[in-house]
C-alpha cells in the first residue's frame, strides 16, 4: 500500500544547470520515478553559454523546459534566485507532493526547509560536495555520484569509469557511523522481542540521516547491506495470505556457552542425588 501510495505523488523536478552534470540525466529521472510522477520539469541557466552545450542535447528527449536566466553581473548567481521564486510559486499551488532539487549549492537550503514547513517532501540530489546544510534540509538525499557509477555499469565497455566494489565485512563494521545508525534505528522501531520490521528501520534512518542510501557503499539494497554487515539476525516473514514476505531483523543475540550450561546441569544433578 504505501510503495503504491508513494509511486502516485506529483512532483515537481527543479534542476539548477550551472551545478549538476547532463551525464546523470538518465539515471536521475529513473530514480525520481520511485518516488513519484515527474509532471513539472524544469531547468535553470543561461542557455547563450557554451557551457550548458552538454544539457542542450537531452532536453528534448526528457521533456524538461528551459528557463531562461541571463548573468548580467559576474559573482551573482541569477539562476538560483529563478528557481527560488519558480519554487515558490509551484509551492503556492497547492498542487504538488513532493519537490525535487537538483543541485549541489548550498543557497537552496532554506528552500527545502521552507518547502517543507509546508508539509511537501524534499528530495535533493547533488554530488558529494554539497554542503551538509542543504543535505539536512532534504528529506531525502541522494548523491549524484550514485547515479553516474550506474550510469558506468550499464555500459561497461567504458573501462574508465569502474564501478566501486561494495565493502566488505570488516570494512562496514568499522564504520562506526553506520553501526549507530543503524542499532539505533533498529533499537527505535523493534519489538519486544528486539524484532524490527526492516521498512520501518529504513524509513527511520532516512529521518535521521537524508544522506544514507545503500548504495553509498555498494549495495543496491539496504537488506543486502544488514546481510553483508553480519551483525543483525535476519528473518523473512509471511505477511498475508498471498504469501508476500517482509524481512524483520534484530541485534544479532549472543551464544550461549554450552560448556557452562552443561557444567550448570552436572552440578543441578549432584545436588538432588544428594538430597
Amino acid at each position: 500500500m504505501n510503495d503504491e501510495n508513494r509511486t502516485q505523488q506529483n512532483l515537481a523536478v527543479l534542476i539548477d544547470a550551472d551545478n549538476t552534470s547532463p551525464s546523470i540525466v538518465e539515471n536521475l529521472f529513473a530514480e525520481i520515478a520511485k518516488y513519484g510522477v515527474a509532471s513539472v520539469k524544469r531547468i535553470y541557466g543561461d542557455w547563450t553559454s557554451p557551457y550548458l552545450k552538454g544539457w542542450k542535447e537531452v532536453l528534448l528527449s526528457y521533456a524538461i523546459h528551459p528557463i531562461q536566466q541571463f548573468h548580467y553581473t559576474v559573482g551573482k548567481n541569477a539562476t538560483d534566485s529563478a528557481m527560488i521564486i519558480d519554487a515558490m510559486d509551484l509551492l503556492y499551488s497547492s498542487r504538488f507532493d513532493g519537490f525535487c532539487l537538483v543541485s549541489s549549492d548550498s543557497d537552496f537550503t532554506r528552500l527545502a526547509t521552507r518547502i517543507r514547513e509546508g508539509g511537501i517532501t524534499v528530495y535533493g540530489f547533488g554530488s558529494t560536495k554539497t554542503p551538509n546544510a542543504f543535505v539536512s534540509a532534504c528529506d531525502k538525499f541522494i548523491y549524484t555520484e550514485i547515479l553516474m557509477k550506474e550510469a558506468a555499469e550499464e555500459t561497461p565497455a567504458d573501462t574508465s569509469k569502474t564501478p566501486t566494489r561494495p565493502l566488505g565485512t570488516r570494512e562496514l563494521k568499522k564504520d562506526s557511523r553506520l553501526v549507530a545508525l543503524l542499532e539505533n534505528s533498529v533499537d527505535a522501531v523493534a519489538n519486544e522481542e528486539g524484532w524490527a520490521a526492516l521498512g520501518s528501520v529504513g524509513q527511520h534512518i532516512s529521518n535521521q540521516s537524508p544522506s544514507f542510501d545503500s548504495r553509498n557503499y555498494g549495495y543496491k539494497k539496504l537488506s543486502s547491506l544488514v546481510k553483508a554487515m553480519d551483525m543483525f539476525d535476519i528473518e523473512a516473514r509471511n505477511i498475508d495470505e498471498s504469501g508476500n514476505k517482509a524481512i524483520y531483523i534484530r541485534k544479532r543475540q549472543p551464544k550461549q556457552d554450552t560448556r557452562k550450561k552443561r557444567s550448570t546441569k552436572k552440578s543441578a544433578r549432584k545436588d538432588n542425588s544428594n538430597t
